[in-house]
């Protein structure tokens, strides 16, 4: 296996896309359950190279199987924070591209000048929240009900990083 970890781009785009709806579509870890339409998809991808904005993919063997980004929040008060969002397809699971993806990113976000990471974590996946604990995030709050997939509710942790001073 031959693993690399890389900033995204242009060529990366239908990989990335296949890996997010792949993972959307399980219905257990994204706040979607499919992926935007191609057009809709491609403007987003394009502003996030546009703006420089902090997104990695994992590539095993040169096809994308992951993906990590620290994306801006809205509004100047917050323009310090970003929001983290990682997924990997199941192949790729539970042998430490997580990990990988998420120190790449990380790393990349507090370059750029951000000083606060935010993330939602849905309170059933206790693997992820553990990986995020283990990189310093602090549970803030729960989020009551804040996931609803096929009519049944699940509640999330609000879980933030803080760069050290």
């Amino acid at each position: 296996m031959n693993l690399s970890i890389e900033p995204i781009s242009n060529g990366h785009f239908e990989g990335f896309r296949a890996a997010l709806d792949t993972v959307a579509r399980e219905k257990r870890f994204l706040a979607f359950t499919q992926a935007s339409s191609v057009e809709d998809a491609w403007a987003f991808h394009a502003a996030i190279i546009a703006n420089g904005w902090c997104q990695r993919v994992a590539l095993m063997d040169g096809v994308v199987v992951g993906w990590c980004d620290v994306l801006p929040t809205h509004g100047q008060a917050r323009s310090h924070v970003g929001t983290l969002g990682i997924g990997l397809v199941p192949a790729a699971r539970h042998q430490g591209i997580g990990a990988q993806l998420m120190r790449a990113t990380i790393d990349a976000a507090w370059a750029t000048g951000l000083t606060r990471i935010e993330l939602a974590v849905r309170a059933d996946n206790a693997r992820a929240k553990a990986l995020y604990e283990r990189f310093g995030f602090n549970v803030e709050g729960l989020l009551r009900q804040s996931f609803r997939v096929d009519g049944a509710y699940c509640d999330s942790y609000a879980m933030a990083l803080l760069r050290d001073a």
